[in-house]
C-alpha cells in the first residue's frame, strides 16, 4: 500500500496585489499507513491553513494534494464531493470537541455513521464497540456537559474514528487539556496509529506531547522543515 496523503508542492496565499500574503510556501511530505506525523510551530505558523487545505476544506492556490490514491486537488479541485470525501476518508479531531451537547456521547459517535448510510442499530453497536476500544464505554449514555475533559476527547476521537478514515487529522487535540490528560490523548492516537493502520497528523505547538511520534515537521512563517531523529533540521524539497 503507498502512502495515505501525499502533499506536493502546496502553497496557499491571502489577498492579491499588494496585500497578498503567501501564508504557506510550497511544502511536500507523504504519510504512510500506521505512521504518526506533528506538524509542530508557532501561532500564525501556517500550521491550520496546510491541515484545512489537506481536509478539504480551504482550497490551496497551487500545488497537489493524494488521499487514499485519489487526486483531490491538482492546481485546483478535481470535481470531487468534498462532503461525502471527507466522511469516507478523513477523521477530524477538534481542539475544543465540538460535540453535539444535546446527544449522548454513543449518539455522537454514532451520528456520523448514520449519515454515512449505516442503520441506527447497526451504527450505535459499532459506536458501543469504539468507545470500548477507547476505554469509556461505560460513559456512553453521558451528555457531553457530564463528561471531562479528556472523556469529551475521547468521543471526539471516537466520532473521527466511526466509519473507519485511512487518514485522521487532529487540531491542537490536547490543548484544552492539562499535561497528564493530553499525554493519555497522544498516547491514544500512537495506540490507533500502530493497531488501525491510520494515518495520523497532529498539529501541536507543545514539543512535550510528541514523544513517540515517527515523523516531526516544523512550520514557520509559511516554511516546512523537518526535524529528523538526529535532531537536525533538513528543508522538506518543494
Amino acid at each position: 500500500m503507498g502512502a495515505v496523503v501525499e502533499v506536493e508542492g502546496v502553497s496557499k496565499t491571502f489577498g492579491h496585489g499588494e496585500l497578498a500574503v503567501q501564508a504557506l510556501k510550497p511544502c511536500s511530505f507523504s504519510v504512510q499507513p500506521g505512521e504518526l506525523a506533528a506538524l509542530l510551530g508557532p501561532s500564525g505558523s501556517g500550521k491550520s491553513t496546510l491541515l484545512l487545505s489537506i481536509s478539504l476544506i480551504l482550497e490551496p492556490t497551487a500545488g497537489r494534494i493524494v488521499i487514499a490514491g485519489q487526486t483531490v486537488y491538482d492546481h485546483g479541485w478535481t470535481g470531487i464531493d468534498d462532503r461525502a470525501f471527507r466522511r469516507r476518508h478523513i477523521g477530524f479531531i477538534f481542539q475544543q470537541h465540538n460535540l453535539i451537547p444535546f446527544l449522548t456521547a454513543v449518539e455522537n459517535v454514532a451520528l456520523v455513521m448514520r449519515l454515512n448510510g449505516i442503520g441506527s442499530r447497526e451504527a450505535t453497536r459499532r459506536a458501543r464497540e469504539l468507545l470500548g476500544y477507547l476505554e469509556i464505554e461505560h460513559r456512553a449514555g453521558s451528555l457531553p456537559a457530564n463528561l471531562s475533559g479528556g472523556e469529551q476527547q475521547r468521543v471526539a476521537i471516537g466520532r473521527a474514528l466511526a466509519n473507519e478514515p485511512p487518514l485522521i487529522l487532529a487540531d491542537e487535540p490536547t490543548a484544552a487539556l492539562d499535561t497528564e490528560r493530553g499525554t493519555k490523548v497522544m498516547a491514544l492516537l500512537r495506540r490507533i496509529a500502530r493497531e488501525r493502520r491510520s494515518a495520523v497528523i497532529t498539529v501541536t505547538h507543545d514539543h512535550r506531547m510528541i514523544e513517540g511520534f515517527d515523523t516531526v515537521y516544523h512550520l514557520d512563517d509559511g516554511v516546512l522543515t523537518k526535524l529528523p531523529a538526529r535532531g537536525a533540521v533538513e528543508a522538506v524539497a518543494p
